[in-house]
């Protein structure tokens, strides 16, 4: 089931090249740049609420129970914290792959990833065939 935050970034007008429109045009750029710098703000926002809420909910409580269940708590919010520090930082990489015009073509074989794939996953590297064949190639090997 995916999460609150594999969601946040999809607030956009799908992006509607016009006819004969080039592959990572100036337009298409800025809207993947908006994509990213949107998703990455509504990322920061969530770790300084975290950081809020921990802070005004930190507690010491008598009851080791209470005081557990607070620690798992906390404990499941700086994971899942943590998981978009790693996420910010794919964004920032994505961001300057678009700043070098390295942005959109895959990494494996060269072809453009696609405009649709990239709205679905702004942070995708690879075409989906060559991203299919890798997940194939992952599951063989871990037997």
């Amino acid at each position: 089931m995916p999460n609150k935050q594999d969601n946040q970034f999809r607030n956009f007008e799908p992006y509607e090249p016009a006819p004969g429109e080039e592959y990572m045009s100036e337009p298409q750029i800025e809207h993947f740049q908006k994509i990213l710098n949107d998703w990455k703000a509504e990322l920061m926002q969530e770790v300084d609420r975290t950081v809020t809420h921990m802070k005004d909910e930190a507690a010491n409580f008598p009851d080791p129970a209470d005081r557990a269940t607070q620690e798992e708590e906390f404990s499941l919010e700086l994971r899942t914290r943590d998981r978009e520090r790693k996420l910010i930082k794919k964004i920032e990489k994505t961001l300057e792959l678009l700043e070098n015009d390295d942005y959109g073509y895959c990494d494996s074989c060269g072809i453009e990833i696609g405009i649709k794939r990239l709205e679905a996953r702004p942070t995708a590297t690879q075409c989906i065939d060559c991203k299919t064949l890798a997940e194939i190639k992952e599951k063989q090997e871990r037997g």
